[in-house]
């Protein structure tokens, strides 16, 4: 009978050959010049669990300027980013490769930048590695191939566990990234995560702060980007990380007195996530704005919590102080401009419907709510029937009910009119030309007020546009 570890060594090779057999091209290429090559850490997890990609880490005693000129034979191209660490890369197809020389790092306990040593051996390159799934290799240079398993990683992979090779309070001080990538693995994998962890974790959170923004920007997105964030995001708040990457997560566990119940915000928010998640659909797949919006609508709830008199709790614009607030995190993790500027768009708007909640909609905010939301107005759809969280059956069946009207009436407008690149009737330069002036803020007021007119009323035509603008500016235009 087989045991663990050759089933996984025959599931990890089957998987590699099939899914992407030019690997084994360059393995050969690599034992022709002398050297080993081994697929190592996450493809070889993935290989295992059935879910390999085209991006593939491979571990080799060859020095980098060996690997060059290896893969400057074998790869459609390369590039050298990473040669100071050891690493080499290329691509050939739609396959990418990282070939990484053997090494062991040292840390100084003040960097996160570790000094690199090249090893002797993949045993010594394994133990340097994080979470026991990741210590894993299928070396290639090898008949058969011969599979790696120094910390019983197999094991922990049936089990559905993500345990340290070592003493996580090492782990975490050379590299504290490592507690977000454990973040992001559980979320990921829907992985359990072994209590070592989680107590380490708690124990050394404070040290995230020594890494780049770019690095914790980078595992985040991964994090959210995964199959369960919740997951993730909930060991993050439990062991206080997140309160020194997205302090405004945690804060949202706001306190509920006997005298004061309210939903619970924190849980309310990840729900909503979820929720989110589950209509992705509509906007194409998974979709990080959606994400990030809906993980940061509420933010501005503690800021602007007030107990009403007699029972009860307010949050009077909650979405204006959260817009600004989204800005700022999104700014600190090196968020792009685009993103930054679209989550915050939506955290502002995401009440928006509630206002008309009871369904009295005028073609006016039918016009207003589109222009508003401009290019994101499917997303604002998505976050605003996830936002609603009630377990009053009837109480939501009535929200979507309303929200399915007023997409019905917005799809009726957009047919009538072009919601979508709402213009008043008369441009920049018809204004100048009718009023007779050059250039100037007269001008821009003029073009606000046929606007405001044209969300109003509909289109106007250009007659009754020039007829409204000449009366604006005899009442108004000329006294400027």
């Amino acid at each position: 009978m087989s045991t663990p570890r050759e089933i996984a060594r025959e599931l990890a090779t089957s998987t590699l050959l099939e899914k992407v057999p030019i690997a084994s091209s360059l393995a050969s290429l690599f034992s022709n010049a002398g050297f080993t090559l081994a697929l190592v850490g996450g493809p070889v997890r993935d290989a295992i669990l059935g879910r390999l990609g085209n991006d593939l880490d491979f571990t080799t005693n060859a020095r980098p300027n060996e690997t060059k000129k290896i893969l400057k034979a074998w790869a459609d191209s390369i590039w050298e980013t990473g040669a100071v660490f050891g690493t080499i890369a290329g691509k050939k197809g739609d396959v990418t490769v990282e070939v990484t020389t053997y090494r062991s790092e040292n840390y100084d306990p003040q960097s996160r930048k570790p000094e690199v040593n090249f090893g002797e051996s993949i045993e010594g390159d394994l133990s340097r590695r994080d979470f026991t799934i990741n210590c894993l290799a299928l070396e290639l240079t090898t008949t058969p191939p011969k599979f790696i398993d120094l910390f019983d990683g197999v094991d922990d992979l049936a089990k559905k566990l993500l345990r340290a090779p070592g003493d996580p309070d090492v782990l975490f001080g050379d590299d504290p990234l490592r507690m977000m990538r454990a973040a992001r693995f559980a979320s990921q994998l829907d992985f359990a995560v072994d209590p070592t962890i989680v107590e380490s974790m708690k124990r050394m959170a404070e040290r995230i702060t020594i890494v780049s923004a770019e690095r914790v920007h980078d595992e985040l997105i991964k994090l959210l980007m995964s199959k369960s964030p919740r997951v993730g995001l909930t060991l993050m708040v439990e062991t206080g990380l997140a309160a020194f990457v997205l302090p405004e997560l945690p804060k949202l566990k706001l306190e509920v007195d006997e005298h004061h119940h309210h939903k619970d915000v924190y849980e309310h928010t990840l729900t909503v996530l979820e929720q989110a998640i589950a209509l992705e659909d509509r906007l194409g797949g998974p979709n990080l704005v959606i994400r990030l919006a809906a993980l940061l609508h509420d933010i501005g709830k503690p800021k602007t919590r007030e107990l009403i008199p007699g029972g009860g709790v307010s949050f009077h614009h909650h979405e204006v102080v959260g817009s600004r607030m989204a800005k700022e995190r999104l700014r600190a993790l090196r968020f792009d401009n685009q993103t930054i500027s679209d989550v915050s768009q939506l955290v502002f708007l995401h009440l928006r419907f509630h206002g008309y909640a009871g369904g009295e909609w005028t073609d006016s905010a039918v016009r207003r709510y589109v222009r508003d939301a401009d290019g994101l107005l499917e997303h604002l759809h998505v976050l605003t029937r996830a936002d609603c969280t009630t377990r009053n059956q009837r109480k939501a069946s009535a929200l979507a009910a309303t929200y399915d009207s007023l997409e019905t009436r917005i799809e009726l407008l957009m047919q009538e009119e072009e919601l979508n690149s709402i213009r008043p009737d008369l441009d920049g330069n018809a204004i100048m030309a009718i009023l007779d002036i050059p250039a100037s803020q007269i001008v821009g007021k003029a073009y606000n007020y046929l606007l405001e007119l044209r969300l109003e009323n509909g289109s106007l035509g250009e007659e009754r546009a020039k007829e409204a603008l000449l009366k604006w500016w005899d009442e108004n235009g000329k006294k400027k």
